[in-house]
């Protein structure tokens, strides 16, 4: 059943962001906005991501077996929510109202995720919760870095894009090392 979960997860997440933020290769490669991205919806995506990752947070605060990952649940809600407010903030200053995409996969794996999550508890929740905030920080960076800042068209949009851009790599690296700890 725990690894039943555990592959869930990964797998939901991966495929899921994948599914989300996956658009045609040309689409990076030209520069040109990826079909059905505008600014309204990368902010809408971003405002999304950072949400998610504040209810898996606050879950890890209560759930978590470690101090370590407990503390690391109040890290990711600490610092999601400061990243969703800058999100807010400039979209209300730029009048830009985020439209999320249509057949929002991301929710869905947010689902499905929170769902396998609430399912376990002690250090299969750990386990399960880290991987899957490793799986979700990889496919952050990586839509990012190839789908969402390519179609990013607001100069300040793509600021701050890029400015939080290390707090994922931080997030993700903080995740991988109390996995490798609980293993």
């Amino acid at each position: 059943m725990i690894l039943q979960n555990r592959s869930v997860l990964r797998l939901g997440t991966i495929a899921l962001m994948a599914a989300t933020f996956t658009f045609p290769t040309y689409a990076a490669q030209s520069q040109a906005p990826a079909p059905g991205l505008d600014d309204a919806t990368i902010v809408a995506i971003f405002d999304a991501a950072n949400t998610y990752e504040i209810e898996t947070g606050s879950l890890a605060v209560s759930k978590g077996h470690t101090k370590e990952v407990r503390e690391f649940g109040e890290m990711l809600v600490r610092d999601h929510r400061a990243v969703r407010q800058q999100g807010r903030d400039l979209a209300k200053s730029l009048n830009v109202t985020p439209t999320p995409p249509r057949n929002f996969a991301l929710a869905k794996a947010h689902a499905e995720a929170m769902r396998s999550l609430r399912g376990l508890k002690g250090r299969a929740f750990d386990r399960a919760f880290l991987q899957h905030e490793v799986d979700f920080h990889n496919a952050v960076i990586d839509a990012v870095t190839h789908t969402l800042l390519p179609a990013t068209r607001n100069a300040q949009v793509k600021d701050l894009e890029t400015k939080v851009a290390p707090a994922f790599v931080a997030h993700r690296d903080r995740a991988q090392s109390l996995l490798d700890h609980l293993k």
